[in-house]
């Protein structure tokens, strides 16, 4: 059975000499959120994650969610009984309003908790992620009313919740969509259709589920602009928040699928359920949107959460497995054989993965703190920035972990040989686990698209020029420290590849739109490895300047030569994509649709 260890001195050494926490005191939630409070947290998440959730994942895998003939459905053996348990450790609301029944820190504490239990066990924190993000689209666009009947039960967990956009005739063009809503005398409004892939659609987990559908008004545009977003619990709810009767809601079949077996994904079946509006009408994807971004990022999540758990338990397996000898001579003469960490291809394995891992948690932390600026702070030109930051951020973060995440756990996998294709050592699941990430919540190819299509043009660039500005500060910044060459000049190259491939974008794909589609994912690519590379020269930075203190010498010195690998090895792609980006469309559109 695998193994899992939750990386939290290396989350504390981000949070705390990297990004500086203590430095965002001014916002809301951050004052409670000391250095002793986040580390008690995120100690408690690790042990928690380890010790409840890390067994539970191969039995999820193995006996995955059963439908009954009444459209109920059971999770695997000690689900249940772990959700108790994170329902009383308060772990879904850390982030959530006080008034609401949450904790009131901030939001990035709540993605480092999420990792551990990704890691550990992905089909079951999907449950409380996706109730997290219900609560945060609630927040943002619902009444007053809606607010107080559903929230707090969310908050604590007692209630979970659901996002229902798919059909079975459209994914990402949610425009096609079928489902209606009809307007009642009392402002309710009566929602009929079917929605697939609906994770964590139905289960036994909660007293209620509440589902955030999209659905289309009698009478409203077609499209997109004829969208509105309504609020559908399984169980009504009284006025008084007691549970009334069931909804029209129901599971028709859960689906068979690669991977995340523990998570109940669902066909559910609306048949004239009571749904109530949430936001305004005609303008539920502007709601939407809110609880995508944080999936999005949830996701992402989930890419580094599955690369780290794999790279774990190759590390360890490498140092085990005896077979043949080093290169160099033997480094175990007394054993038959040396184990294969002694072999340069395999730590070039082990540390592609591991380089990523640790600047994917830097950039998951940075980004999570843009998001906690653009809701807490109270300076508009603050939010501003930290929003224009956040949405820039967000496509390449869903895209780049995911695709990356899925990527090192086939080379993890890879570490164990024929062991890594057998159950018994867990290294299957973990590549059929990371799979989906790259497909859900817009699949990535969607997300390329958004980031050339829509993000780098936005408001005149300004997100872009503001990311570029920031780079090239801290490489200005820090260009007289000798110790910190290996770092930014190498990261000075790929973000002037960067620079070169957004200028022939604005020159290139007005007039043909093709060659924006045509290297898009390579351009979302090379933007994850130059914010990547940011992210470790201020690891460097941060890790040179701990090697002075006692005790510290020796994992800030293996931060310091992973990031050296880092910018020697993987940074230098940029070129690669610099040059596929600039080949153009050409020979992607000559071929005849019937060639093919």
């Amino acid at each position: 059975m695998p193994s899992y260890k939750a990386p939290v001195d290396d989350a504390l050494f981000l949070l705390n000499d990297v990004f500086h926490l203590d430095r965002y005191g001014n916002l809301p939630g951050f004052a409670d959120a000391s250095p002793d409070v986040v580390e008690a947290v995120l100690r408690e998440a690790g042990k928690f994650s380890e010790q409840v959730l890390t067994p539970l994942n191969r039995v999820g895998d193995k006996e995955g969610c059963t439908r009954h003939p009444d459209g109920s459905v059971t999770t695997p053996t000690g689900f249940k009984d772990a959700f108790k348990q994170l329902v009383a450790g308060g772990w879904i609301g850390i982030s959530a309003p006080v008034e609401y029944g949450g904790q009131g820190l901030p939001a990035t504490l709540t993605e480092a908790v999420n990792e551990f239990l990704c890691s550990s066990n992905q089909a079951f924190a999907m449950y409380a992620g996706l109730t997290q993000g219900a609560i945060a689209a609630l927040l943002e666009h619902a009444s007053q009313e809606l607010k107080t009947r559903y929230l707090p039960k969310m908050v604590e967990g007692v209630w979970t919740g659901t996002m229902n956009l798919t059909e079975p005739h459209c994914g990402t063009d949610l425009g096609l969509l079928r489902s209606k809503a009809v307007k009642q005398s009392d402002g309710s409004y009566r929602i009929t259709g079917t929605k697939i892939f609906i994770s964590a659609g139905e289960h036994d987990l909660a007293e209620n589920i509440i589902h955030l559908v999209i659905a289309r008004i009698e009478g409203a545009p077609m499209g997109t602009k004829g969208i509105s977003l309504f609020v559908v619990p399984k169980i009504l709810v009284n006025d008084d928040g007691s549970l009334g009767k069931p909804n029209g809601v129901s599971c028709g079949s859960i689906e068979e699928k690669m991977g995340i077996h523990g998570n109940s994904t669902c066909v559910m079946n609306y048949d004239g359920a009571t749904g109530w509006l949430v936001g305004e009408e005609n303008r539920g994807l502007n709601a939407m949107f809110t609880m995508m971004n944080e999936a999005r990022l949830g996701v992402g999540v989930q890419g580094l959460a599955q690369s780290e758990v794999a790279y774990q338990n190759a590390a360890l397996y490498a140092k085990e497995r005896l077979q043949g000898r080093a290169l160099s001579g033997a480094k175990y003469p007394d054993k038959p054989a040396d184990p294969i960490i002694v072999h340069a291809d395999v730590r070039r394995t082990l540390l592609t993965i591991r380089a990523f891992n640790e600047a994917a948690r830097a950039l998951l932390i940075w980004t999570s703190l843009h998001g906690d600026v653009a809701r807490r702070s109270e300076d508009g030109k603050e939010r501003q920035a930290a929003d224009d930051a956040m949405g820039l951020l967000t496509p390449v973060v869903k895209g780049v972990l995911t695709d990356t995440g899925f990527a090192n756990t086939v080379m993890a996998q890879q570490m164990f040989g024929g062991h890594g294709y057998i159950a018994e050592h867990g290294m299957e699941q973990f590549v059929r686990d990371a799979r989906i990430a790259m497909i859900y919540e817009g699949a990535n190819g969607i997300q390329a698209l958004d980031l050339v299509g829509r993000k780098l043009g936005k408001d005149g660039g300004r997100a872009l020029m503001a990311f570029f500005n920031e780079v090239g500060a801290f490489i200005k910044d820090k260009s007289a420290d000798e110790a910190m060459k290996p770092y930014l000049t190498p990261l000075s190259a790929a973000l002037a590849h960067l620079q070169a491939a957004s200028m022939w974008f604005m020159q290139n794909a007005m007039a043909k739109p093709d060659n924006a589609g045509a290297g898009a994912t390579d351009y979302m690519h090379m933007f994850g490895l130059v914010a990547l590379g940011y992210m470790w020269a201020r690891i460097a930075e941060a890790a040179a300047a701990k090697a002075k203190s006692n005790g510290a010498a020796a994992p800030m010195k293996a931060k310091l030569v992973t990031a050296r690998f880092f910018m020697e090895r993987m940074l230098p792609e940029t070129a690669a994509h610099l040059a596929r980006i600039q080949a153009g469309a050409g020979s992607i559109m000559e071929l005849p649709e019937e060639a093919f």
